[in-house]
């Protein structure tokens, strides 16, 4: 049976005086309130990681063997996690998927790209290749937010850019090369900056798998890491040995190079990679992506059950195999305020839960990452009915 809309929600968007006094019992509250959608939920296994780091590690020099062992060990188990073959590279870089973008159109993209835009952050990587003095003008394939398109074969093209998880909109994709392609003609890049370590892939499809790690392995930012196939890193050497004029510190080659030394290329920030090797253990320790993606599926299955069952609730993204298991998003009907939904569940620490602000929906968006326990989404939609069953009594 679905819950109905409060007899009370009598008109669009009804707002009580102040959404924060309303207390959500105790017994309904989730273990831990962060949901969002980055940076996300750290663990307290991370933080004393941290902790136990602070002599040996943290402030200690970058190109000496405590931190390159670290640095070293981040990338043999995201090579172990994703089950790469031993001749891909992982490659790091300071400035996080942002500035991989820039990154990539100096090192990746020898002429032109074809970008696949369906929400804010796809559309970015698209924006940074048209900007590009030295490259053709690239194409996109677009769709409306809340769906995604798919690569289309092109002659000219040698990057074809996805996303994995459009963290704006939730929408997922499954990655694939366009039909007809194959690694010497285009490269597939992907931006799995939401999904990496909770989403599956094949690496057969993919050449470059980059991402930053505050989401699904819940550090902090400020860092890019790149999985590179052996026909990126061709690409990469062959750029790095041409003319193109490329800014040391936006230098794929240069970056490749110090990877491979198992260090970056200017100084990183030390914790960040402390805790991104603390929830690597975590997830190889347990079973590895299929239990970190596992996770999060379990936690997609209850957000968006409960959403079917709400006559107020529906999964923003209308496809199922389209929906993301990292980031649900949620439309409420307009006789219901989501912005004071969030205000009331804020006010009892359960934080995070706001809308993609250039979406401007009427909609929660919730991350659903693998530090997320299951249990606790289903605490948060218990809240949620709370809340909006009590609303129009303010």
């Amino acid at each position: 049976m679905s819950a109905s809309i409060p007899a009370n929600a009598g008109h669009p968007c009804r707002v009580p005086a102040d959404p924060a006094d309303l207390v959500i019992p105790d017994s309904l509250l989730p273990a831990d309130g962060r949901f969002g959608c980055g940076p996300s939920k750290v663990r307290h296994a991370q933080v004393d990681a941290i902790v136990a780091a602070r002599d040996d590690v943290l402030g200690t020099s970058h190109r000496k063997p405590p931190v390159k062992q670290l640095v070293g060990a981040v990338r043999s188990k995201l090579t172990d996690l994703f089950g790469l073959p031993a001749d891909w590279e992982v490659v790091l870089g300071n400035g996080g998927s942002t500035v991989f973008w820039d990154v990539a159109t100096f090192g990746l993209i020898d002429r032109r790209s074809q970008h696949l835009v369906f929400g804010e952050f796809s559309s970015k990587f698209a924006q940074a290749s048209a900007a590009a003095p030295h490259l053709a003008s690239p194409t996109t394939v677009e769709s409306a937010p809340g769906s995604h398109p798919d690569a289309v074969a092109d002659d000219g093209v040698d990057v074809y850019a996805l996303t994995h998880n459009e963290t704006s909109t939730g929408v997922a994709m499954h990655l694939r090369r366009p039909s007809g392609t194959t690694a010497s003609e285009a490269l597939v890049v992907v931006d799995a900056t939401s999904a990496a370590g909770g989403l599956t892939w094949d690496h057969t499809e993919v050449d470059v798998y980059y991402f930053a790690p505050q989401k699904c392995f819940a550090s902090d930012g400020g860092l890019w890491i790149a999985a590179c196939s052996p026909a990126a890193v061709e690409r990469i050497e062959t750029i790095g040995a041409s003319d193109r004029w490329r800014p040391a510190s936006l230098d794929l080659k240069i970056a490749l190079d110090n990877a491979r030394l198992n260090q970056t290329y200017n100084t990183p920030a030390i914790a960040t990679l402390v805790m991104l090797d603390a929830q690597l253990d975590w997830m190889l320790g347990n079973g590895g992506l299929s239990f970190a993606a596992g996770r999060s599926a379990a936690s997609a299955a209850t957000l968006y059950g409960w959403a079917g069952n709400r006559d107020w609730a529906t999964p923003f993204v209308a496809d199922p195999e389209q929906r993301s298991n990292v980031v649900g998003t949620i439309d409420i009907d307009a006789t219901i305020d989501a912005d004071a939904i969030c205000a009331a569940l804020r006010a009892n620490g359960i934080v995070d839960t706001d809308a993609y602000r250039k979406l401007g929906r009427n909609q929660l968006r919730i991350g659903m990452f693998p530090s997320i326990e299951p249990a606790d989404i289903e605490a948060l939609t218990h809240c949620i009915d709370h809340v909006v069953s009590h609303l129009a009594n303010f």
